[in-house]
């Protein structure tokens, strides 16, 4: 057994105290927890390039399997065993060994885990409420150190937070006026989107908490006169459908916005502890679910890139290039604090899952209509409150698809370049927002939680209509689709720093959709006719 002496800390593992908090006595040493630990990949020759793939047409790419996923980019066998080596030699159980998805996860108490890992697990209470946690790295023996990528679970603090915010409740779902609320249907109608209804696509959501009645999603379908979605729930790491609290506005709200525009697709529901390992554990399940095969994944949760450890900031960022390999779309949603993201230091913050290159980042507008027309849309900002998400990450650099685009230097002192996000957007404005069920309860909901789903349904309808899946968009958004008329470029507003303009900005990306374009300008007769040209970026 290696001693303290023998450790070397695992690199972005460190970990401070959440503001507020402080820590009030030891863990108890009896508490029996799990903890997933995140090994490295294999070395594939045949491993695919996800960013030539990506800036091909979707007829023309070809996305591995989930099973050659598991090949090529899962854990080494010998690797596993040396962590269950590590494991037996530091009195913790193996409860799960997943080779495919890179992950291992222990169970012991917190006492065995303090010992594994050279950690000291405290107690700290903080305005919010109080977490098992840490200060500082986590520590492996040197002899697993170029294996680890990452140990998740030994801190449970809450994570993320849902963007989705509630306003006044409608007088019915069918009944409103211009600029009150919409059904995802009449958005749908406004956003042009392409016939179809997601028949033999799968949408995956990602729920940190909160919970769905299926009484209520029966009343809502029924009273759009669609029909009743396939909904089932995952339970990831012990989470569960558990609806009483205030989080059912969140899953509600992403059921019924993704339902209401492709009611014939699968909506399975991935339930997760709102830790970085349950929020981890979730997308890695969902994206190599070979049982539902998720064509897209909708994300409403996040937080400030600053409240992530590095080792998870790496591990979603790998999640979500697994996603691009088997051809699955990650929407994220971009945040609802404008752009600092509710981090008061005086700098400009962006939010994280959104932040990450191979994340569909969806911004937030104020949408106004007149009947089946759009009159006007601008940035939503409701300053002080509330505005939508947008900026440059402080971590991802500069992809190589947004180096044509005019990504402005960050507005913080060091005026870095980095990962400019939303790409997209879509309604938010609760002003404007989503006429839902929830609990019961008609109400309107808006966010950047409702842009996610909204964009899921839209490319679930595409993947139908292409008899194909889309995938990674990013690289083509940034490409030929930045010059195919299919997004509205939204030049009014701002979200605090960051102002919009024509073409890509960092409050609303490219703008909204006009579903029925973009479908036609991912149609084989538009691949030819952009190969025919050359591609351009705006």
């Amino acid at each position: 057994m290696s001693s303290p002496k023998d450790r070397i800390p695992v690199p972005g593992s460190e970990r401070a105290p959440l503001p507020g908090a402080r820590a009030v006595g030891a863990a108890n040493p009896d508490e029996s927890i799990q903890v997933t630990v995140l090994l490295r990949p294999r070395a594939a020759k045949d491993a695919p390039n996800i960013e030539l793939l990506a800036s091909r047409m979707p007829q023309e790419r070809q996305h591995m399997t989930r099973e050659d996923l598991g090949k090529n980019r899962g854990a080494d066998p010998q690797d596993i065993a040396k962590i269950e080596a590590f494991a037996h030699d530091h009195r913790l159980a193996v409860v799960e060994a997943n080779p495919a998805e890179r992950r291992v996860v222990l169970s012991g108490t917190v006492a065995s885990f303090n010992q594994a890992f050279d950690v000291d697990l405290q107690r700290f209470e903080h305005p919010q409420g109080s977490y098992r946690g840490r200060t500082g790295p986590v520590h492996i023996p040197a002899d697993i150190a170029d294996i680890v990528q990452g140990v998740f679970g030994l801190d449970n603090r809450p994570q993320a937070k849902a963007h989705f915010q509630r306003t006044r409740r409608p007088r019915g779902l069918g009944a409103r006026t211009a600029g009150t609320s919409f059904t995802p249907t009449q958005i749908a109608d406004l956003y042009n989107f392409p016939s179809g209804d997601g028949t033999g696509q799968c949408i995956a959501l990602i729920e940190l908490g909160g919970g769905y009645r299926p009484r209520d999603l029966k009343t809502y379908f029924d009273q759009l006169g669609l029909p009743h979605p396939t909904v089932r729930a995952v339970s990831v790491d012990g989470g569960h459908n558990h609806p009483g609290s205030d989080a059912d506005g969140e899953v509600m709200l992403d059921i019924e916005v993704a339902a209401g525009v492709a009611p014939k697709s699968k909506v399975i529901v991935y339930f997760a502890p709102n830790t970085d390992q349950g929020f981890l554990d979730a997308i890695i399940k969902a994206v190599h679910d070979k049982q539902h095969n998720p064509s897209v994944i909708s994300i409403s949760w996040g937080g400030p890139e600053s409240a992530w450890t590095t080792q998870a900031l790496q591990a979603f960022d790998q999640a979500f290039q697994d996603a691009a390999a088997v051809g699955v779309t990650v929407c994220c949603a971009a945040g609802d604090n404008g752009s600092t993201d509710g981090v008061n230091d005086g700098l400009q913050h962006v939010d994280f899952p959104a932040s990450s290159p191979f994340a569909l980042a969806c911004g937030g507008t104020s949408l106004q209509a007149s009947g089946k027309t759009i009159s006007s849309e601008t940035v939503w900002d409701d300053a002080p409150t509330s505005a939508t998400g947008g900026g440059i990450s402080d971590f991802f650099p500069l992809p190589s698809w947004q180096s044509g685009t005019n990504v402005p230097s960050s507005a913080n002192p060091d005026h870095h370049k980095g990962r400019g996000l939303p790409d997209i957007a879509g309604d938010a404005d609760p002003n404007t927002g989503y006429a839902v069920i929830v609990d019961g309860q008609q109400e309107v909901i808006g966010g950047t939680s409702a842009v996610a789903p909204l964009w899921a349904g839209l490319i679930a309808r595409i993947n139908q209509q292409l008899g194909n899946t889309l995938g990674y968009l990013n690289p083509l958004l940034y490409g030929p689709l930045s010059q195919s008329g299919a997004l509205h470029d939204i030049t009014q507003g701002n979200n605090g720093t960051y102002t919009a303009g024509i073409g890509w900005d960092p409050c609303t990306g490219w703008g909204t959709p006009d579903g029925t374009r973009l479908l036609s300008a991912l149609t084989p007769k538009a691949a030819a006719k952009a190969a025919g040209k050359g591609s351009k970026v705006a």
